[in-house]
């Protein structure tokens, strides 16, 4: 164990040692879009309205129907038609708003699809006039999640799954095991690995519509919706990759059929160097319709980020798929030589060394500073991955340990199992009448049992082909979960991003909402029933237009009536006022008064005239602090 965890850590030792080298020299950039400016600006208090929202993003946006919604302090609609992003994947979307909007605080909910498909939204609020309170709660992410986000996401990740399984488990056939083309396991995890990513793909193409735009999961079932989705660039990935899945029946169909049948060496040979191109081609062109579609296409250096997302998935394949295929063919019992195991052991290693690489590449473009690795959720994934990729390289050397000592009469299999039986029936066959072909079919049944027993004790108790097949196994266990977690990486907001977005609320003004006003004013006019109190409250307790409320009480806190009662402003540090506040009678002892303006903050002193008599009546004055 010692000496593999050093070969593991020299494996590693000079990934990190770059990792680091790119981190300190990182250059921004972003993916999934984010939100870096507005106009009018987060948090703001304009003194008129304006005639449209424009929000400015990192990154090209595509926008739908009912992209940004703006929401006055009562919750009604203040925009007028459908956003405008001046055309695909431009970075500024705007929105026309109503003529004579009042003041007030408004809300902006906006959701849009960033350049690498994943749908992205927020929301925000800005002031006319002044801030008020509003009866609208800032909404949370309306896209990509709920029901609709997670069979999104199971279905991404059964697409990787299913890529893995194709394109691992062929090239493991076509480049280490040829003789595998001929046996049921291999025909049947192939067939697996097309049919999961034709399925997944499908439901991909039918949810991609509510999953971007919000919707339930029965507009997956809206056939303008995908319409809508085909002509968009994740559409367009969905689409070709359905076409290279048909491509890639073919393949299978002479993997399995042509190719495993021919006897001929030569055409054999001729027939296998068109299954590589023609496989290759399939293979590229899948990887491709993610690296198209996702991180890897927006942000700094995509043209070369785009071959190396392919080479990545495409080593990612060959890893796990080609371990899915061994673990088969060892679990089932099947021949598998000595060098059949050497020879994928030496392919996984290059497999792995080229995940590093590629990885190590990747994850400077998508995090950009060693703070995101534990300050976004996308570096704490990232970390997580690395933990889990430490594990399936000391794995990989336990496996290639027992490779190492693997002899040929050490994997033994069904070829053993089968002969023994068939043999034994052709020798029981060998009678005549009916009775003694019944005796015979029953021995060559025994026959074959206890062979397929034998065999199975063999197999168990072969050392080298047990420790073998359970490290494969662990393998394979821990690369599934490395895979689970690449599919929450692909739909997480890159570091970068994730940065720039926190920068750019951080740096955003936050508008500040009043308290409301409420103050009590004892007072005493002298006569009978003179004494009282009167509670003074202004709601939103700010500048502008604000509801007041007045409510005079006995000593007892009963409300009761006086023949008069008046309320005004006064700001004396500016000569301002009085402002009297013409109020309403609402009930006993209750007065209001709506729109009263306060013009500018300030302290202001309250000035209240009670009168209850006709004699009777007294002013008294309560200083108070109006806005900020």
């Amino acid at each position: 164990m010692r000496v593999m965890t050093k070969s593991a850590l020299r494996l590693l030792a000079v990934p990190l040692a770059v990792l680091g080298l790119l981190f300190g020299t990182a250059a921004p950039a972003s993916a999934h879009a984010a939100l870096v400016g507005s106009d009018p600006a987060q948090g703001s208090v304009v003194k008129t309205a304006p005639a449209q929202v424009r929000l400015t993003f990192s990154e090209g946006v595509l926008l739908s129907r009912d992209a940004i919604r703006v929401l006055g302090p009562d919750g009604e609609r203040a925009e007028t038609g459908d956003a405008n992003d001046g055309g695909r994947g431009n970075t500024t979307a705007a929105v026309a708003l109503r003529p004579g909007l009042g003041n007030g605080t408004y809300t902006v909910a906006w959701k849009a699809v960033s350049a690498d498909s994943h749908p992205v939204a927020g929301a925000f609020t800005f002031s006319i006039g002044a801030p008020s309170k509003t009866s609208v709660a800032l909404p949370a992410q309306e896209v990509g999640g709920g029901a609709v986000g997670a069979l999104y996401d199971i279905a991404r990740y059964a697409a990787y799954l299913g890529f893995a399984l194709l394109v691992g488990a062929a090239f493991f056939i076509g480049v280490c095991w040829p003789d595998g083309a001929r046996t049921r396991p291999m025909r049947r995890l192939v067939a697996t690995g097309w049919a999961t990513m034709v399925a997944a793909t499908i439901l991909l193409l039918m949810l991609r519509a509510p999953y971007a735009n919000g919707g339930t999961l029965g507009d997956a079932f809206d056939l303008g919706g995908v319409r809508d989705v085909l002509d968009t660039r994740p559409g367009a990935a969905l689409l070709s990759r359905l076409l290279l899945l048909a491509a890639g029946a073919v393949f299978i169909a002479v993997l399995f059929g042509s190719w495993a049948k021919r006897e001929d060496p030569v055409e054999r040979q001729d027939l296998a160097w068109g299954l590589a191109i023609g496989g290759t081609v399939v293979s590229v062109g899948l990887a491709a319709t993610w690296a198209m579609a996702e991180h890897a296409s927006v942000g700094i250096q995509a043209s070369v980020a785009m071959p190396v997302d392919i080479v990545h998935l495409l080593a990612v394949a060959v890893w796990l798929g080609g371990l899915t295929a061994l673990l088969a063919a060892l679990w089932s019992g099947q021949r598998v030589e000595r060098a059949t195991v050497q020879r994928f052991s030496k392919i996984a290693f290059g497999a792995v060394a080229t995940l590093v690489v590629t990885g190590v590449y990747q994850s400077w473009r998508q995090l950009g500073s060693w703070d995101a690795l534990v300050s976004t959720g996308y570096g704490q994934l990232l970390l997580v991955k690395v933990g889990l990729v430490i594990v399936l390289v000391e794995l990989a050397w336990l496996s290639r340990r027992w490779t190492a000592r693997l002899g040929e009469a050490a994997v033994r299999g069904r070829a053993v199992a089968v002969a023994q039986p068939v043999a034994a029936g052709r020798k029981g066959a060998g009678g005549g009448g009916g009775d003694a072909s019944e005796r015979a079919g029953q021995l060559a049944r025994q026959e074959a049992a206890l062979a397929k027993e034998r065999a199975r004790k063999e197999r168990d108790g072969d050392a080298e082909r047990t420790g073998l097949r359970k490290s494969v196994l662990a393998e394979v266990a821990v690369a599934v979960v490395v895979l689970a977690v690449t599919t929450l990486l692909t739909g997480t907001q890159p570091g970068r991003a994730a940065e720039e977005g926190a920068a750019q609320q951080a740096s955003a003004p936050v508008a500040e909402v009043p308290e409301p006003l409420d103050v009590r004013i004892p007072f005493d006019t002298g006569g009978t029933d003179g004494k009282g109190e009167a509670e003074v409250t202004m709601d939103p307790g700010g500048i502008a237009e604000n509801e007041l409320h007045l409510l005079v009480t006995s000593p007892d806190g009963r409300a009761f009536d006086v023949p008069e009662v008046q309320i005004s402003f006064t700001l004396k540090s500016k000569k301002i006022g009085p402002i009297p506040v013409t109020l309403g009678k609402v009930d006993t002892g209750h007065w209001s008064a709506a729109n009263v303006q306060i013009p500018v903050p300030g302290e202001w002193t309250i000035a209240l005239t009670v009168r209850t008599s006709d004699i009777d009546q007294v002013t008294r004055t309560k200083v108070v602090k109006i806005g900020s």
